[in-house]
């Protein structure tokens, strides 16, 4: 199917959404980037908007509804992850199943008309975004952080030097057993020494 990559890449950002928010703590989700400035979302709004948007485009743009409420009964990290996961899956799999004509239909976006294409990219750019300004927050509380796209400082720095990608988890699945039993991250080496970054 011509557009299976668009179906691929939610699949793969889906999964980045929620390894994101597992390098975070519960402790975390109350802080802004700048404590004193309400315009920087906490990291717990960021974790809301996500849910909540992404439910509102699904069904008013795509169509597509998962019939569950877009936020966990307790907003805690864990259960942010739990209900994104499930929603997002149920969304997965229902975008696996539409063909090319639904893919090349129109639908409206906020006040003009779009294919599905266009939201669709549009949908994970949006989300890709969002992820980019909590890493960003995950440096500023001093956080690790593992791979998400590549390479990261602590997993040995520059692609061009070697550095390696180092997930957190291997699946969704270890993410959420090892994220129950209070964390088991893949150890992160460190840049070692390495520099991490263009301009140093």
């Amino acid at each position: 199917m011509r557009y299976a990559f668009l179906v691929e890449t939610y699949a793969t950002e889906r999964v980045k959404v929620v390894s994101v928010w597992s390098e975070f703590r519960d402790e975390d989700l109350r802080l802004r980037p700048r404590a004193d400035d309400a315009r920087g979302r906490s990291a717990r709004e960021q974790m809301v908007h996500q849910c909540v948007s992404e439910d509102l485009w699904f069904r008013n743009m795509l169509g597509i509804d998962v019939g569950a409420p877009p936020l966990p009964k307790q907003e805690v990290r864990l259960e942010f992850m739990k209900r994104y996961a499930e929603d997002s899956g149920k969304r997965l799999l229902a975008l696996q199943e539409k063909d090319e004509g639904w893919w090349e239909g129109e639908t409206k976006f906020f006040d003009v008309q779009r294919p599905r294409t266009w939201v669709m990219t549009r949908r994970m750019t949006h989300t890709s975004h969002h992820r980019g300004q909590l890493l960003a927050m995950l440096r500023m509380l001093g956080r690790d952080v593992h791979s998400n796209y590549g390479p990261t400082a602590d997993t040995g720095g520059l692609t061009q030097n070697h550095a390696p990608t180092i997930y957190a988890y291997g699946s969704l699945e270890e993410m959420f057993e090892g994220e129950s039993a209070g964390g088991r991250k893949a150890a992160l080496p460190g840049a070692a020494g390495k520099i991490v970054t263009e301009r140093p």
